[in-house]
């Protein structure tokens, strides 16, 4: 029988593969988890990621977010989140941005934040199920999950182990983005999980002086490929210096970013899966 990585709704007991889905704590209650994912690096997906938990909480959410690019980690940074983690006898505490989000990233483990994480695959997917299992995350209606880009072991562990209600495809404007949004849509469709809809960052850049669009990367094809799956563009983000200044002064949550607004809809709308 051929495998779809769904271990959820297999019935095979002894499969060399098959993996439960972890169990966090009992008192820990997340509402709706959300995965940011991209076929590939540099498009954006942190950016979407951060912005996505931003405005869910300027919307008055309770949000959290979960850093599962171990060994790219950016959350920290772009949220001005720094300390160490720690416990409190059971659980790992998640640390609180300035606007009050909760926040996990294997940086708040490292002894410095530039130390490199040289780890190979099963630990590094298990430092992200204990992200899921062993931090104390209380009461979330949202928890944003910052993905490593690709289909690799992390984005494997994740929809097997974590109740993702629904993903994220961040894309560029590029000739590669219909490979790119293909392996993604794929992989979520193999794993059973919802996908509400894609991003397109860096879609143009609005000219100061001429107040005209330019297309930097050429005209999108975002809406083409989009039809060709049968998914929803959601939004396309301008290139925005001002967004870039914000990620590195660890300002996200200042943002105002108006063209997030359909991918927060997206969220708030998405169905919450049954699990058995």
């Amino acid at each position: 029988m051929e495998c779809n990585h769904d271990c959820s709704s297999c019935a095979s007991a002894n499969c060399g593969e098959r993996k439960e889905e972890k169990k966090k704590n009992g008192g820990c209650r997340v509402k709706k988890v959300i995965a940011v994912v991209s076929g590939k690096g540099g498009v954006g997906k942190s950016l979407v990621s951060a912005l996505t938990a931003s405005a869910l909480a300027k919307d008055g959410g309770k949000v959290a977010v979960l850093d599962a690019d171990v060994t790219g980690p950016s959350m920290g940074k772009v949220f001005g989140v720094g300390g160490k983690a720690y416990g409190n006898g059971e659980m790992i505490v998640p640390a609180m941005t300035r606007k009050g989000s909760k926040l996990i990233s294997v940086n708040m483990m490292l002894e410095h934040d530039d130390d490199p994480v040289i780890w190979r695959g099963p630990l590094i997917a298990g430092m992200v199920e204990q992200f899921w299992t062993d931090v104390d995350w209380g009461d979330v209606d949202y928890m944003v999950v910052d993905m490593p880009p690709g289909t690799g072991d992390v984005p494997l562990t994740v929809f097997q182990s974590l109740p993702v209600d629904g993903i994220l495809i961040v894309t560029s404007p590029q000739e590669l983005v219909s490979m790119i949004v293909a392996k993604a849509l794929k992989m979520a469709k193999m794993m059973n999980v919802p996908v509400l809809g894609v991003v397109e960052n860096m879609s143009y850049f609005v000219c100061d002086g001429c107040g005209k669009k330019h297309f930097i990367f050429g005209e999108s094809k975002a809406e083409e490929v989009c039809r060709q799956y049968g998914v929803r563009l959601l939004t396309r983000l301008p290139i925005n210096p001002a967004l870039a200044k914000l990620c590195d002064d660890g300002r996200i949550e200042d943002a105002e970013c108006p063209e997030i607004a359909p991918v927060v809809e997206a969220v708030k709308k998405a169905t919450k899966r049954e699990r058995v």
